[in-house]
């Protein structure tokens, strides 16, 4: 297990990350990585800790992620359903997190659809003097920290499975392709991929690739061919058809015409070019079903087993050191 330094209470962002902690991150996720590959996939690092899941937003995979990664530690785990919770009733968000710190929280994964909330209950908690460490499940069109990590641990895994490491991606040209206006995954993998050293390229239409995120040093693209051209790894993101406005593409199929990542378009890549797409995956629309299937090419399944490992490296770094 890494021993590195951690002195984190919150993950909220990983704009202020350091080359040391994502690395810790990383070679954190990789000993809980071989934890699962066992026959008794349990270690009791949380036994007794609380986890308090509260996604005012649906989830399916950050969720049962961060609920598998809990168990796997041994804690225990409260979940919260806002369709049946208080604040139908009119509770406010604080109250309903102050709740769950009353009945003895040690950590809360906050997901919602509005950006900032985690920050705010983290504030509070703070102010409240409660040892509650908060992460950030993802939060508007803010961030994604924990998603962003796990697909940094999936980028660099297989260029060394037995020392994943940030440096690993210094001049590698990594292509990010679709609706970057919603996408809090790209927010934080720029901010990881930015730090590793690695060549960013970002591909969509004009309508969700804004010239702003120019400010994030990577490259944009209006059309997909220069992006991909030579591209050691393609990450495609989900059309987010629910956050959209009217108007911001002709339709789904001139998107995929124009967009989509098929086994053609991977042609103007690096031979050994690998593909991710952090889910839920529109079929046919941001990729095409038989390459999201080809293990040679597709590191999806991979995304969602790390996510586990990444998440326990999470949970266990920031209750490390904790009473």
């Amino acid at each position: 297990m890494a021993t590195a330094s951690w002195n984190r209470h919150h993950v909220l962002s990983l704009a202020d990350f350091t080359p040391t902690e994502f690395n810790t991150v990383l070679q954190t996720a990789n000993s809980f990585r071989e934890v699962l590959t066992r026959r008794t996939k349990k270690v009791p690092t949380l036994q007794a800790r609380v986890v308090a899941n509260l996604f005012f937003e649906s989830s399916t995979r950050t969720r049962n992620s961060f609920e598998l990664a809990a168990k796997r530690l041994s804690a225990d785990i409260l979940n919260f359903a806002p369709g049946t919770s208080a604040l139908s009733k009119g509770e406010t968000i604080l109250d309903t997190a102050k709740t769950f710190w009353a009945m003895g929280a040690d950590f809360m994964v906050i997901r919602h659809r509005e950006a900032g909330v985690p920050q705010a209950i983290a504030a509070e908690m703070d102010r409240l003097g409660g040892q509650v460490g908060i992460l950030n499940a993802g939060d508007g069109w803010h961030e994604h920290p924990s998603q962003g990590l796990l697909d940094l641990f999936t980028l660099c895994t297989p260029l060394d499975p037995e020392q994943p490491r940030l440096e690993l991606l210094a001049g590698k040209k990594i292509a990010i392709v679709g609706d970057i206006l919603h996408s809090r995954v790209a927010r934080s993998n720029l901010w990881s991929l930015r730090a590793s050293g690695a060549e960013v390229h970002l591909a969509g239409p004009p309508t969700l690739l804004p010239l702003e995120f120019a400010n994030y040093g990577a490259k944009l693209h209006w059309q997909i061919e220069p992006a991909l051209a030579e591209a050691d790894f393609v990450m495609t993101l989900r059309l987010q058809k629910e956050r959209m406005g009217q108007h911001l593409i002709p339709s789904l199929r001139e998107y995929h015409l124009q967009f989509g990542i098929t086994r053609d378009r991977l042609r103007l890549c690096k031979p050994d070019v690998k593909v991710l797409h952090p889910g839920p995956v529109n079929r046919g629309v941001e990729i095409s079903s038989d390459l999201m299937d080809d293990p040679a090419l597709s590191l999806i399944p991979q995304q969602v087993t790390n996510g586990v490992a990444v998440r326990m490296a999470l949970l266990y770094l920031m209750g490390s050191g904790r009473v």
